[in-house]
Formats: structure tokens, C-alpha cells, sequence
């Protein structure tokens, strides 16, 4: 796998815009700890290496830190919470990966934290983890300290007053405790490095967290490892000597190997991997951890800040400060590179709000602030919300729901297998999904519910599958849509009623022996890659009251590909009817309106008949007027 150069690009006043990172420095670079960059208030982030070969560093090493302010008012430190239903020394926690954790707890940054059980790396986010050593999550104990091994803890009060314990054993007094983390062994204490060993071959990727001496700041460091030409790993006694080069006192080495990995969020809310963890070269997945470490921090502070959106069905109202007097517009769109604009409203203002309208229900949408103080213009970074949608949502069917399937092999009996009253009866099943072959066996697709056939003539599965199954549907002109969720890999074609509704990575003409043209995510129909479609009832003319037919069929990326995954869910989508209520108050400079309800924009007339024209700058609630010397009327309009 080749690992580029990328460089950092940070934006003034917000969070990481682009985050395309690697080690600073070259070959050539003595070993310096690489400059501290504000990532949010209160949090830095660093990157270093070494020239190997000089002081104590043999190796090359790139080396990944956060460094903490625990004085900031605004950092509040997070470990992994009890598992939903725990039981002590065996579901103390559910297992998650470093990027899962982070954006489950709408987190800034997150690393590993105890070692844990069991050693299968590759499960699925929510199984059962014990948990070695101390781990408190919020003043509750998820793992109790059993024993003098992985003794080494850090504790935290719930204002991010520090304590290390290098063995703690026999238990500390926890009267306070917020947050504890422990690792297998003490690596610093009193400035000291605790480790003697400087020859040792045992080299790994190493996650380790230290404390300044003045408790002060809290270090979470991460050593890329296993990864030559790249980072080859460190022993324990170099792990200790980055921990001192950063600033360290006292400090514990934690999980590492694989597991390490930091993770921070980017404005729009994605995890960002920062580290290059051995496991995800190796496989393109992060591993399965039973412990993490997070902070929750604020965006650093610029000329922009405050920024907040209020989303509607159709509408979202944007606010932000300046620092000074600027101008006031919102770039949007579907997708992060935006291409929509909301215009510029000229008048200066420290205070800015403005309206997105047109927007569709139940949508992604990206956003960011511009103002302008003269020719200078200033930009937050980009944003992301998703629009409301007022809507009932009623299930049909889940993912376990049974079909009947067949492979290519069947004979389909001249006749179109999609319609309704296709004869299915030598068919397999029906069988509960999710519907699967997989000569791997991989345990991130769940939930498995019918094995299918491979081909026996090539060990791998058939080029093509074909399901069917029957749901019932009443009031069909009541409108709304029909809601798809899909596990697919690969490529799908869907029919209702014989009629196609849909089309994934499918060419526009395709037979049984016709390959998908791409697949989902990394290629595997896992928990995390989701297939969404809609389809509004108003669009399907064959559509029927009572019984109708949903067929799939499903086709292979490669003809050696080892596995073919289907699940669907289906839910009835059906619009909810608003209302919003205006009122008016007359005050001593004017009027007063306000409404309450999301989504509506206010007109005017001069006579109730109308015409009816929107109020300027389309204001939300409440909006002020000033007096216009003759009859007005208002109304909403949504």
C-alpha cells in the first residue's frame, strides 16, 4: 500500500476543513517533537518522527499526539459507558471501533484506552467486551480493578482535576472519580523514564497517555508501527521517551497494537483518522475495541463563530457572530462542495441570521458563513444538518423478513419472474434474511439469517440471485412514499408488480451473466453501509390495494468475488398535516410576530383578498416591524 504526502489544511475561526494527514518532517529531520496546531479549543494536535539512528531512537517512528487543556472550561472527558445490559468480567462494554465511538458520542477527538477481551478484532459494533483494569464512564464503574495487573490509571474529577496512580492496587478511593482509564504498566513517573530495557526488540504500535507535571495538560499519543519504510514501532522504553519529548511528567502505556488509532471530527461531523493503524493498512477496517478515550471541545475561535442552524422540513435558519461588522450569506448544497448560494445581504451586523428555503425533506445538506468586512471575506468551515421531515413512518417489513430465492441456475420458466402471479413454488424458501454467501465468512454482516447456495462448478457464488416476497398495503392514495433500506453487494435491480422502481449499480441492459457495475462502500454490505432509496406512491401507477410483489435480483462485481449479501426493510412514509399559529402584538415602536411553528414564511398584503407578497429578507419568528402608516395583513405560508 503506498502512503503519499499530504499536507494539513486548517481554516481561521473553525474546525479541520481538510484533513489529508502524515508524518511531519523527512527522513532527514532530527528527532523534534512536531509543532503544536489548534484543532479545537482547548485541544492540539501534533505529528513527529525522527531520524533514525540519533539519541534514543533506533527506529523510525512517526509519532501521533493530542495534547489537552484540562483547564479549558469548555474540554469534558468521555470513556466508553457500560454496556446496555453489563455483567461483570464478561458484557462490561459494547465493543465499537475508534471512529464508531467518536461519532456515537458526537465526540472531537477519541483514542483506545484498556486492553480487553476478547482478542477477535473484527466483530461487530455492540458485541460484549470485558474490560482489563479501572474504566469509570461519567461517575459510573463499567470495570472494576480485580487485580494489581493493568493497575496503571489515570482518574479525573468532574472538573479534569488529574491523578496518576502507577499501581493501583490495592484500589484507590474513587469518592469524585468522573473518568478513569488504566493501562498494563506505569512508563513515567516523577519525570522519570520507568522503562530500562533500551534494546528491546519488542516493537509495536503504541498508545500511552501522560500528564504534565502541573496537571495542566493531558497527552494522548499514538506510534504508528508494524508498517516498514512507514513506522516500524517502538518498545516500551521509547514509547516512555516520546511521552517526555511531548512534555509528559508521569504517564501509562495503554491498548495499542492494531487498536491504536486517533480519530478526530471534522466540522461536517465525519471521523477523520489522524494515525495510520497497522490493522487498517492490513485489511481496510479499524478493529473492534472494548475501550475508548474522547473529548468533547469546542470549534477554535476565529472571526466567524457561534455558528448554528435550526433545520425545517423544507426550510433551516442559519445564525453566526463576527468579531466585527460584516456582511451576511450562506454557501449550500447536497453535497460538501456546495454550489448554492443564499446571496449577500449587504448590511454590516456582528449578529447573523439568515433562511435556506427550497430545501427537500429528510436530506443531507452542507453549509457554510461568509461575511465580508470590506474586501476581505472570511469563511467558516463547512457544516452539515439534515432537513426534518414530517412525516408518520409505519414498518412493513425489517431486514429479517423471509424470500423466496433461486440462482441463476433456475429455470424461470418463460415468463416474467417479477410478476405477480409468477409461479414461485419450486423456489428455495422463503428464508429469513439477511440472505448471504460468503466464503469468508465475515462477521460484520448481520444480521445473517439464510445461507444460500455457491456454485459448485467454480467455489465461488453464482453470478446472479433472484428473490421475491409479498407485503400487504392499504389507503395507497392517502400519498407519501415508499422507504427503502438495502444491505446489497453488489449491484440490484427492483421490480414492483413487475414494473422496475429502482436500479443499483446496474448497466442499462443486463442478462443473468451481466456483473454490477460497482459495489457498496468498501465492498461488503456491513452494518454501516446502507443502501437508502425512497419512492412516492404517486409515481407508482401499479401500485395496488391489498397484496403486491416486490422482486430483486442481485448481481456479483467479479466473477471470483466471495460473497453475495441481500436484506431489505421497508417502511410506509406518510405525510403528517401542519399548523402554526401567527401572532401579533402591537408595541410602541411597531408590531411584533411570532409563530410557532418551523418551516412557514410570512407574507403581507395591503387588502385580505391579496396579492400576497413574502415579508423581506423572509425573517423567522420572531421578527419585529416598524409601522407603515396604513392597513396591513399576515399570513404563513408553508
Amino acid at each position: 500500500m503506498s502512503r503519499p504526502h499530504h499536507r494539513i489544511l486548517w481554516q481561521t475561526g473553525g474546525r479541520l476543513v481538510l484533513s489529508l494527514l502524515a508524518a511531519a518532517g523527512s527522513a532527514r529531520a532530527a528527532t523534534v517533537v512536531g509543532p503544536w496546531t489548534p484543532i479545537f479549543k482547548g485541544v492540539d494536535y501534533s505529528v513527529s518522527t525522527n531520524l533514525p539512528g540519533s539519541g534514543n531512537f533506533p527506529r523510525r517512528q512517526v509519532v501521533h499526539a493530542f495534547r489537552v487543556d484540562l483547564t479549558d472550561p469548555d474540554v469534558r472527558l468521555f470513556a466508553t459507558p457500560p454496556h446496555p445490559d453489563p455483567v461483570a468480567g464478561r458484557a462490561e462494554t459494547a465493543g465499537q471501533t475508534t471512529s464508531g465511538f467518536l461519532t456515537q458520542n458526537n465526540l472531537q477527538v477519541a483514542l483506545s484506552a484498556n486492553f480487553f477481551g476478547p482478542g477477535d478484532y473484527y466483530l461487530p459494533a455492540g458485541t460484549a467486551m470485558e474490560v482489563r483494569g479501572l474504566l469509570i464512564s461519567e461517575g459510573a464503574v463499567v470495570s472494576a480493578q480485580e487485580g494489581s495487573s493493568n493497575s496503571a490509571a489515570l482518574l479525573f474529577d468532574a472538573a479534569n482535576e488529574a491523578t496518576f496512580i502507577q499501581r493501583n492496587w490495592p484500589v484507590a478511593d474513587l469518592t469524585g472519580v468522573q473518568t478513569a482509564v488504566s493501562g498494563n504498566r506505569a512508563l513515567l513517573a516523577g519525570g522519570r523514564n520507568l522503562e530500562t530495557d533500551v534494546n528491546s526488540r519488542d516493537l509495536d504500535p503504541r498508545t500511552a497517555y501522560g500528564l504534565s507535571e502541573d496537571r495542566r495538560f493531558l497527552y494522548l499519543m499514538g506510534i504508528d508501527g508494524r508498517q516498514p519504510g512507514y513506522s516500524d514501532g517502538a518498545n516500551y522504553y521509547e514509547t516512555a521517551a516520546w511521552l517526555l519529548l511531548l512534555g509528559a511528567y508521569e504517564g501509562a502505556n495503554m491498548d495499542g497494537g492494531g487498536s491504536t488509532l486517533l480519530v478526530m471530527e471534522d466540522s461536517t461531523g465525519r471521523p477523520i483518522r489522524l494515525s495510520k493503524s497497522n490493522a487498517v493498512a492490513d485489511s481496510g477496517r479499524e478493529r473492534t475495541l472494548g475501550a475508548h478515550f474522547g473529548v468533547y471541545a469546542q470549534p477554535v475561535p476565529g472571526f466567524i463563530n457561534e455558528v448554528a442552524v435550526v433545520p425545517d422540513d423544507t426550510t433551516a435558519r442559519v445564525t453566526w457572530t463576527t468579531v466585527d461588522p460584516s456582511t451576511t450569506e450562506v454557501e449550500y448544497g447536497p453535497t460538501d462542495s456546495l454550489g448554492l448560494t443564499t446571496g449577500v445581504q449587504p448590511d454590516l451586523a456582528t449578529n447573523h441570521g439568515i433562511q435556506l428555503t427550497g430545501l427537500t425533506p429528510w436530506t443531507d445538506y452542507y453549509f457554510r458563513a461568509a461575511s465580508a468586512t470590506g474586501t476581505e471575506r472570511h469563511l467558516s468551515p463547512i457544516f452539515h444538518f439534515v432537513t426534518t421531515n414530517y412525516v408518520t413512518t409505519n414498518e412493513i417489513f425489517g431486514f429479517s423478513h423471509a424470500w423466496k430465492h433461486a440462482d441463476t441456475t433456475f429455470d424461470l420458466g418463460g415468463k416474467d419472474w417479477t410478476w405477480h402471479d409468477f409461479p414461485d413454488f419450486d423456489w428455495n424458501g422463503p428464508g429469513p434474511g439477511l440472505l448471504w454467501v460468503d466464503g469468508n465468512n465475515n462477521p460484520d454482516v448481520q444480521p445473517k439469517g439464510t445461507e444460500m447456495a455457491m456454485d459448485p462448478g467454480t467455489g465461488f457464488p453464482y453470478l446472479s440471485y433472484y428473490f421475491r416476497t409479498r407485503f400487504m398495503l392499504s389507503d395507497v392514495r392517502l400519498g407519501g412514499s415508499l422507504d427503502f433500506a438495502c444491505y446489497v453487494d453488489d449491484g440490484a435491480v427492483f421490480y414492483l408488480n413487475g414494473t422496475e422502481i429502482q436500479r443499483l449499480r446496474m448497466p442499462a441492459e443486463w442478462d443473468g451473466a451481466t456483473l454490477a457495475t460497482g459495489y457498496a462502500c468498501d465492498g461488503n454490505a456491513t452494518t454501516d453501509c446502507v443502501d437508502a432509496f425512497s419512492v412516492p406512491l404517486d409515481t407508482l401507477d401499479n401500485l395496488v390495494e391489498g397484496e403486491n410483489l416486490l422482486a430483486v435480483e442481485v448481481h456479483n462485481y467479479h466473477p471470483r468475488s466471495p460473497d453475495i449479501t441481500f436484506g431489505v426493510r421497508l417502511n410506509r412514509i406518510t405525510p403528517l398535516p401542519r399548523n402554526a399559529r401567527l401572532t401579533i402584538r402591537q408595541e410602541a415602536g411597531g408590531l411584533s410576530l411570532s409563530w410557532d411553528a418551523a418551516g412557514f414564511t410570512l407574507e403581507t398584503a395591503a387588502s385580505s383578498e391579496g396579492p400576497w407578497s413574502e415579508v423581506e429578507g423572509n425573517p423567522g419568528s420572531p421578527v419585529d416591524l416598524e409601522p407603515v402608516g396604513s392597513q396591513r395583513y399576515y399570513r404563513l405560508r408553508h
